[in-house]
């Protein structure tokens, strides 16, 4: 079942994680949207440079560490997302309360190998 997820935190550089996470959310055929500081191109997917009020989105995937993801705690929370994972290196408790709060489920994962493991 495909998992509309948004990238945040995204690089057209082809070694970083969110690049290689992008790449493999759409060859598991999961509606992909990416939002990242430079526009560009990665997998087909254009990335947004300005927020979007999306729709329906199942997951949210941090490629942000904890003192980025600040500015962007009532985007996520007014997404309604059913989840956000948090890749490594992304760990935010602060921002776990918040989501708790709002009864947003949170994980401390690898979304590639969640992806890998047939757990996405």
């Amino acid at each position: 079942m495909s998992k509309k997820t948004l990238v945040l935190g995204a690089s057209l550089k082809t070694e970083r994680y969110s690049n290689i996470a992008i790449n493999r959310l759409v060859n598991y055929n999961h509606e992909t949207l990416v939002f990242g500081l430079r526009d560009g191109n990665v997998a087909g997917i254009f990335i947004d440079t300005e927020l979007k009020n999306y729709k329906d989105i199942d997951t949210v995937t941090l490629y942000l560490n904890p003192k980025r993801q600040q500015q962007y705690y009532n985007y996520i929370i007014d997404l309604k997302p059913n989840r956000v994972i948090f890749n490594p290196g992304t760990e935010n408790p602060e921002f776990y309360e918040l989501l708790k709060a709002k009864n947003i489920e949170y994980e401390a994962a690898c979304t590639l190998v969640l992806l890998g493991t047939n757990q996405y």
